[in-house]
């Protein structure tokens, strides 16, 4: 199982996502994967991917977890950490069942995961430890020991990172429209009754709330976006559309969107953000200025840096900022359970990364 309580010897560091897929013919194969069990109509999945195909037919995901690890890997290297950085996903290639397996044959024994997720839920950290016990319980005795490195909400390097981003977003502003712009913080929805077993919402805002102090900004919201499944299932809201709509009605002319939910811009930026959202402010005579994610941000690789650094040396301090401590390195049993609804799990889109099927 992964979840375990040493700090000591590492061999690797294992990058945990969600995966997309990287040509048009990957596209249907990999909606397949990301919905297996959940019954989705067939017409449903192909709506979905004319989202990819209005792009190429590729997510940027997996070239953006590449990125972050040749600039991790250097981050490592100039901190005297020499680890290998291996990358394994959860719906797409490299899957994590080939990359276990390929650790094992490098010899690898224990390695530290980093999940792309800053947040505590069933889909953002949960079920990825479900996903590499699945894959360790394949490959059986022979299978690498997994340690997850802890959820990074309230982490100071990435709340200066993520408010460096939003320091340029107001930049693009003229000087009286970004004194004026609303704040809006955006997140991957969930339902509801998943978030009430989890501390996915609690977390959100507390990141949004020290990213608007940190630019000293005094009116700021937190919205969700990308939700799925039917529309009688309640999810977090309000949604970021409904929320455009709202600030036109009470005269709010410039809008920041920060999201902060994500640390990549994958598809549920380009598409629900870049697109949908983009093309309501214009229609609605709203200025949208979309802020980057943390993507591979200086202060955010020197951030998982530290976080791996703090796991191998009981000396070092475990950073965080604001109201809550740092979170856990294991999780307690029972942590972010998947709620249950007539009598089988409830299994959402994953909130770092999924379309909206």
């Amino acid at each position: 199982m992964p979840d375990g309580n040493g700090r000591g010897k590492y061999d690797a560091l294992l990058i945990v996502s969600f995966g997309g897929p990287e040509k048009p013919d990957d596209v249907l194969p990999f909606l397949e994967n990301v919905t297996r069990g959940r019954n989705i109509p067939c017409e449903r999945l192909l709506e979905v991917a004319e989202h990819y195909r209005h792009f190429g037919g590729k997510s940027p995901i997996n070239e953006q977890c590449r990125e972050l690890i040749a600039a991790l890997c250097q981050e490592l290297a100039n901190n005297g950490m020499h680890l290998p950085v291996y990358w394994g996903n959860r719906n797409w290639h490299p899957l994590l069942p080939e990359t276990l397996r390929q650790m094992h044959n490098d010899g690898v024994e224990r390695a530290l995961a980093f999940m792309t997720s800053a947040y505590s839920s069933y889909s953002g950290c949960r079920q990825y430890c479900e996903n590499i016990a699945a894959a360790q319980a394949e490959m059986g005795s022979t299978a690498p020991r997994i340690d997850k490195l802890r959820a990074f909400y309230n982490h100071p390097g990435f709340i200066e990172a993520s408010a460096d981003r939003v320091r340029d977003a107001l930049s693009r502003l003229q000087s009286g429209a970004a004194n004026e712009a609303r704040l809006v913080f955006t997140a991957h929805s969930i339902p509801s009754p998943m978030a009430q077993t989890s501390a996915y919402e609690a977390q959100l805002r507390e990141t949004s709330r020290l990213i608007a102090e940190t630019v000293k900004a005094s009116r700021w919201d937190l919205v969700f976006q990308s939700r799925s499944g039917p529309p009688t299932q309640p999810w977090l809201q309000p949604d970021i559309l409904d929320h455009l709509r709202q600030l036109r009605a009470e005269g709010v002319r410039n809008v920041v969107i920060a999201p902060v939910g994500f640390i990549s811009d994958h598809m549920e930026i380009l598409y629900d953000l870049d697109t949908e959202a983009s093309d309501l402010a214009r229609e609605l005579g709203i200025r949208m200025v979309r802020a980057a994610t943390v993507g591979t941000h200086p202060l955010f690789v020197q951030m998982i840096t530290q976080l791996v650094r703090e796991r191998l040396s009981p000396a070092e301090p475990k950073l965080a900022v604001g109201s809550f401590s740092p979170n856990h390195d294991v999780c307690p049993v029972g942590c972010c359970p998947p709620p249950q609804r007539a009598g089988r799990p409830l299994v959402s889109a994953a909130p770092s990364a999924s379309p909206r099927p």
